[in-house]
């Protein structure tokens, strides 16, 4: 097997603080060798994403010797530049949902750097749901539709900015223009903010996911909370809502705190992401890592059992990304992989090559013309959809 250096896999935009790390990936003997850092990058401490894992990185340092960090952080557009661009995380853990948003180049991502990215494994499938007070006088989320009501707007995300401000709407029947006259945005700058914001007082509803650290906080705040179900028998309210969240998957909710479980909401897979040309050996252990070393780990965090095969398996059968091919080659040796996935895989594959070279287009052409490349500059953006405006979006394999 062939072994590579970790400059080789992180390319020539390999961060200083990896540098000092020194040689990674070193044949030794013909074994494979752990990298002496490995960066996972996660949402905020109050995540999830960051508690599940500080549930397995320990117990991969203690068997591999590699010093492993999980590292914070809540912006999610930085996460992924810290991923692509800078390259000072080896994996990260990011939405389904979002990752279509980075890959698409929608929102605050129409400006970023398109980047080429593969599944490494399932993290988690995290429930989501719209959380009030527990003395809202809201009992249902179509009383919005009465008006005068704030909604929390995660500005740190745009699929949190779309929740909120489309799929939202559109499950309760309203337009974008009609929910800007009758519901109140507030802006929220982290994950955390935005739950806090209706046991604070700041807002009425806020978009959140019932396994959050904060959530607990939450629950146990004077007066507690309750939850507004996306009802399942309000199917055409679902088909909005999906015309907005391509990536998600109703479901009932059934982790996280108390006062959420047994409420109609929606799963929003969390996937550990590496980029293209990351190294395939590298890729490959870690799968395997994660697969054999499941019993030593499923019980440090609730949401770290969900990274069983199984559960990745089940995923397998939905996603619409582009699995690595150190995890492909993994997965074939053990069984779990066969060759209709060979299909879907390819064609995620080349789906991806296809986003990323024409927003690639899309930027060489607004730089040529002296256009700003900016999010918020509708002829960048119109520039962008001329370029793919003919590109099938990401959207669950249901």
């Amino acid at each position: 097997m062939k072994h590579r250096t970790l400059r080789r896999v992180l390319a020539p935009a390999l961060s200083s603080a990896l540098l000092v790390s020194g040689a990674a990936f070193a044949a030794e003997g013909g074994d494979f060798e752990w990298p002496r850092l490995l960066v996972i990058g996660t949402a905020g401490t109050s995540s999830a994403s960051f508690a599940s894992t500080n549930g397995w990185t320990p117990v991969l340092q203690k068997q591999t010797g590699s010093v492993v960090r999980a590292v914070p952080e809540d912006n999610e557009a930085m996460r992924y530049r810290r991923l692509t661009d800078r390259r000072d995380l080896n994996i990260s853990s990011v939405s389904a949902a979002e990752m279509r948003f980075q890959i698409e180049g929608i929102g605050g991502y129409a400006a970023t750097k398109p980047a080429s990215m593969r599944v490494l494994w399932h993290h988690n499938d995290t429930p989501w749901g719209f959380v009030v007070s527990g003395d809202s006088k809201l009992k249902s989320l179509e009383d919005l539709k009465d008006g005068g009501y704030r909604v929390a707007k995660g500005m740190f995300s745009p699929p949190m900015i779309a929740a909120a401000t489309q799929a939202l709407p559109a499950f309760i029947g309203l337009s974008e223009e009609e929910a800007e006259s009758k519901i109140n945005y507030i802006p929220a700058s982290s994950y955390a903010e935005n739950c806090r914001s209706v046991v604070e007082g700041k807002a009425d509803v806020a978009y959140c996911a019932p396994v959050s650290s904060v959530l607990s906080e939450m629950e146990g705040a004077p007066g507690g909370i309750r939850w507004l179900p996306l009802s399942h028998e309000n199917k055409e309210g679902w088909e909005g809502y999906l015309s907005y969240r391509p990536m998600l998957v109703p479901t009932k909710i059934e982790l996280g705190v108390s006062t959420a479980r047994g409420v109609d909401g929606a799963t929003s897979n969390f996937v550990y992401t590496v980029t293209t040309d990351a190294d395939e050996d590298f890729v490959y252990h870690m799968a395997k890592w994660i697969h054999e070393s499941y019993d030593d780990y499923k019980s440090n965090h609730p949401m770290a059992a969900r990274m069983s095969l199984e559960q990745f398996r089940a995923y397998l059968d939905r996603t619409p990304l582009p699995i690595h091919e150190g995890t492909v080659k993994y997965l074939r040796e053990i069984g779990a992989w066969s060759e209709e996935d060979d299909v879907w895989n390819e064609q995620a594959k080349a789906k991806m090559d296809h986003w990323v070279q024409a927003r690639q287009a899309a930027l060489q052409e607004a730089n040529k013309n002296g256009v700003k490349v900016d999010f918020e500059n509708q002829a960048f953006l119109d520039i962008q959809d001329k370029h793919t405006q003919d590109l099938e979006g990401f959207r669950s394999r249901l």
